[in-house]
Formats: C-alpha cells, structure tokens, sequence
C-alpha cells in the first residue's frame, strides 16, 4: 500500500453568531478545521485523517502548510511508514529549510502535526484498535523509540522515559478495564463563555452540575469587576463541592495577573490558566509564585516540548494542558506525557474547539493507562459544540468521558458536514448570514 496523496478542506463553523467559545482574547472566533485526509491506493481499505484546529481567519494559510507536506510522503510505502513513527517524526521536523521557518514553532510544526496525527489515525484504523488502545498497548520500548530526546536530555533521559514506562506498564490492563467501564473525568467549558448573559451563565452552570461534572471554568479577564460578579454567580449556581477554574487566554501582564487572581480568591478557584503570554516561562514562574496556593495551568499555545520542559523545570505550572495540534503531533505530545510525569504534574488537555475533544481523550487516556497510572488531579476539558460532524464524536455522561471503542482517533468529519461548512463556498458561508 502506497500514499497518493493528501485531501485537504477549511471547514470553519461560525460559532461567532451565538458567541461559542468567546474569551477575552478571542472575542468573535469561528471554530474551524484546516483538515486533511491522507490518501492511499487502497481508499477502501483506510485513509487517515488529521487536522489544525484554528478560529476562522487563516485556515486558509495553515491549509497551505499542510498541502507543502504532501510531496514528501506521496509514492512511500504506508507499511514501512507507519513501522517507525519516530523516524518520520523526525524527519518532518527536522526539514530544515520548514525548520528554519520555526524551529519548532508555529503554521509550519501545526501542519507537521495534522500530518503525523493523520498516519497515526491511519494506524490505528489498520490495527483496528482506538488510538488510545493502540499506544497503551505499545512496548515501553516501542514509546521511546517515537520521542525526540533533542533538548529535552538535561530534565528526561531516553533511560528515564523508559524507566517511567515500565512502572507504567504493570498494571495497564486492568486499568484500561476501569476506563472502559467508568470513563475518564471530564470539566466543561460550556457553560462560562465570556460573551454569555449572567443568565445564562447561572442557567448552565446549574445544568452542568447536574449532569455531574464536578468542575466548570470560566473565561476571565474583561473587567475586573464584571469577572467578580460572574465568579460569584457560577459559585452560587455549582456549590462548595464543585471545582471553579478561570481562564484568561493570556490577557494579563505579569503584574496584572497577580494582583487580579488575588481578588477572585476568595472564589476558591481550582485553577487558573493561560495567566499571561504562554512564552513567558519566568513571568509565569513569577505569577505561580505569588498567588501559591492557588493553581496555575497552561499549555494550549505552548509551541513544543522545549516550552514545557522549561515551565516544569521553572516550577512554573500545576497542570499541564497538552493541545493535541498545537504542537507536532502524537510523538510530541507523548514528550510532553513522559515529561510531566517525570516532575510529577498531571496532565489535563485542552478541547477548546472543534475536533480537539475527539482527539486529546484518546492522549489522556493513553495518559493514565500506560504512563501515570493515575486519574489524580486530571480532567479532559468539554466542550459541548459541534460533536455532531463527527463519525465517531467524543462521548460524555455524568461528566465523565466514555472510552473510544472505533478504530483510529476518532477526528473523522461526516462528508456532508465537509460539505456544508466549506469555507467560502458552503451553503453556510454563501447565505444571507454569511
């Protein structure tokens, strides 16, 4: 089986109508997909498909990206592809005149991303196994062998990966039972959209605890004052028991952030996440230090494993929130796994768009299988929008995510929700609201 090309569409679903996914950075964002499907000579038998998420304005520019990838992998044979994943990681990443426009950073290592997320979707449809199931099954050998090592040797040795990956690996199958049976945990977003009426806020906060998520988070960051006033409203609407986190999409300087977290802590807040620019590893440093006891996570717009390493190693952060496009795939995020573990934070991903909770369940899940061990400390973040388009949608019940049981990585879009949503030429963009 041979590669013959990439299929490629911007689907972008205007989420900025209703205010869906509206924060203090993002005011009015379309949810949209640069989406790929990568194409064999054997279409019947499997394709894989992949994707960057974005928020309407450049998907266009990051489509391109990915269709520059095309030429390096068309004509190769799929068996020998997907036999060593960590090598065709590597190969990618390390283009070096796609490097020199990074490194490691940005359109061009999200594109590297959809590809590798896409022939690791391939491969686990041929395996007939989840994505999850796939990798947690894998030797810890085999996991190694995927990681880049490069810059990351001064925090986690390859001996250190391994040595974290055999205590992981006793006791998996029993642990991938119980996620089976009882799911992973799950927060929602849904109901704290900064755009949204304190009506509607209390509405849905109520909602979300009884439909049993023990955690909602907020989105922050506007006014001060305003951000009290809902804070307060969510708190009443959840109860004492119910985790409130606050996210403000890295709206503060440092000085800011500080002084404005220590006015919302008497909200008792879980977390607060993105406090300032997510490249500013000393700066976030700082704002963890004087706002102890309270929570700092990040991790949605942390452009590699490099950021990551050094926000650990500057006890920067409490949680880790691995975005499963943001960074070069798969492999990267597996890094990023094994370096968690080794400082001892947990990882909770970030789903705040379209397709993110399909995929990121499936690295969390591998998370607590086969690396962690432990559902202490982590969430899957929910997002309820727009899980219709998908074959096979991520799956939430009493707050909890149900394990994938199809084979591959769950981000397969119906053909007609393609068609629909196309950018600018769908039936969705050409009407009159368009």
């Amino acid at each position: 089986m041979q590669i013959t090309g990439f299929d490629t569409h911007d689907v972008r679903f205007p989420t900025s109508r209703t205010l869906d996914g509206s924060d203090a950075m993002n005011p009015d964002p379309d949810y949209a997909m640069a989406y790929l499907t990568v194409l064999t000579d054997a279409p019947e038998e499997a394709t894989g498909n992949g994707f960057v998420f974005t928020i309407g304005r450049g998907n266009d520019v990051q489509l391109s990206a990915i269709r520059a990838l095309e030429p390096f992998l068309v004509g190769l044979e799929v068996e020998e592809l997907l036999d060593d994943m960590g090598a065709l990681s590597r190969r990618l990443v390390g283009e070096s005149q796609f490097r020199w426009l990074g490194p490691e950073k940005g359109v061009m290592h999200m594109a590297i991303g959809a590809v590798v997320n896409a022939l690791w979707d391939l491969k686990a449809k041929l395996a007939g196994l989840p994505l999850w199931r796939l990798l947690a099954q894998m030797s810890p050998e085999e996991i190694v062998a995927l990681v880049d090592f490069r810059y990351l040797s001064d925090a986690l040795t390859s001996d250190e990966a391994l040595e974290i990956l055999k205590a992981g690996a006793s006791g998996r199958e029993v642990r991938a039972d119980v996620l089976v049976m009882d799911g992973f945990p799950a927060y929602t977003t849904s109901a704290g959209w900064l755009g949204y009426s304190d009506e509607r806020l209390e509405l849905l906060c109520s909602e979300a605890v009884n439909d049993g998520f023990t955690q909602v988070k907020l989105k922050v960051g506007g006014q001060l004052e305003d951000d009290r006033r809902r804070c307060r409203i969510a708190r009443s609407a959840i109860g004492d028991g119910v985790g409130l986190a606050v996210d403000a999409n890295q709206v503060w300087d440092v000085g800011t952030a500080i002084e404005w977290v220590k006015k919302l802590t008497e909200f008792d807040l879980a977390w607060v996440e993105e406090p300032t620019s997510p490249d500013d590893i000393l700066g976030t440093a700082a704002i963890r230090a004087a706002v102890q006891p309270v929570p700092i996570a990040t991790g949605e717009h942390v452009a590699n494993r490099v950021v990551f390493k050094q926000l650990l190693q500057a006890k920067a952060i409490d949680v880790m929130q691995i975005d499963a496009c943001r960074v070069a795939g798969v492999n990267e995020n597996i890094a990023n796994i094994l370096l968690a573990a080794k400082f001892g934070v947990p990882v909770c991903p970030h789903t705040g768009g379209v397709g993110l909770c399909e995929l990121a369940q499936h690295l969390a899940m591998f998370d607590y299988v086969a690396v962690s061990g432990s559902l202490a400390g982590r969430r899957i973040e929910w997002i309820d929008h727009l899980h219709e388009h998908f074959v096979e949608p991520a799956a939430v019940d009493r707050g909890r995510y149900r394990a994938p049981s199809g084979a591959g990585a769950s981000v397969e879009l119906h053909a007609s929700s393609i068609a629909e949503y196309s950018f600018p030429y769908g039936p969705v963009w050409r009407g009159a609201e368009g």
